[in-house]
């Protein structure tokens, strides 16, 4: 493992030396006393992996693909924008926009994320990205959704799962939460199912990765009812742009 010592390097000299590692071969790359970086593994392009001690900048792992990115503390606005494939694991709360055109990969956090996460993800045949957030989520949940799966546990029991407009705009993809919600906290782009036995396999085989990467009991958080979230068309707007 290469260890390089973020303190008072500026983002582009920061990312640079990333790159030049990764260029000469290095897998596994240690970034020690990260504050407010931006980029890391932007646009990168490979299998290894990256782990970070301290709060990485905005638009970590932007356009990323393949990358393994460990977060050992909280993560700040704009996590995995447009990332194509790969896997971030922040082991704190994070901030807003998270997965914004997301188009493939795995972003997970165990605690609590900001407002409009999963905003415009997206999805290709068999590639479909994946969100899940162990706490709770702000406004706009799922906004113009495209594909894709988000699951959010609520494991923080004080506070409300989300907030409102929760899959506005929402026109492709999934949204597994694991509460119910009052309906004014929908958009009206979205409807309400429970699980069938499909979706409960597909939901325990993305926790059983999740749990292991936090430790968290799976049979727990299954043993709460989850609710499933999908759009009511896939044009919930034709008729505002098309006569």
């Amino acid at each position: 493992m290469i260890e390089i010592d973020a303190k008072g390097v500026y983002y582009k000299q920061l990312n640079e030396k990333i790159r030049s590692v990764l260029r000469n071969g290095g897998s596994e790359v240690l970034l020690k006393n990260v504050n407010g970086q931006r980029y890391i593994g932007g646009g990168l392009k490979n299998n290894s992996k990256i782990t970070i001690e301290g709060v990485p900048g905005n638009d970590l792992a932007t356009f990323m693909d393949g990358l393994t990115i460990i977060v050992n503390s909280n993560a700040q606005d704009g996590i995995a924008n447009t990332m194509n494939n790969g896997k971030i694991v922040v082991h704190g709360n994070a901030g807003d926009v998270l997965g914004y055109g997301m188009r493939g990969g795995k972003l997970f956090v165990r605690g609590n994320v900001g407002y409009r996460v999963g905003i415009h993800m997206k999805a290709y045949y068999d590639i479909k990205p994946l969100i899940i957030v162990g706490g709770s989520a702000g406004d706009f949940l799922g906004e113009y959704m495209a594909g894709g799966t988000l699951i959010v546990l609520g494991l923080d029991d004080s506070k409300e799962i989300a907030g409102n407009f929760i899959g506005t705009g929402m026109h492709g993809g999934v949204i597994y939460l694991r509460s119910r919600v009052e309906d004014y906290k929908l958009g009206k782009e979205v409807g309400v199912d429970e699980l069938d036995e499909g979706d409960l396999n597909e939901l325990k085989g993305y926790l059983k990765e999740y749990c292991a990467d936090f430790g968290l009991d799976q049979r727990e958080i299954m043993s709460r009812d989850f609710i499933k979230l999908t759009p009511k068309s896939s044009r919930p707007y034709g008729k505002l742009y098309a006569y």
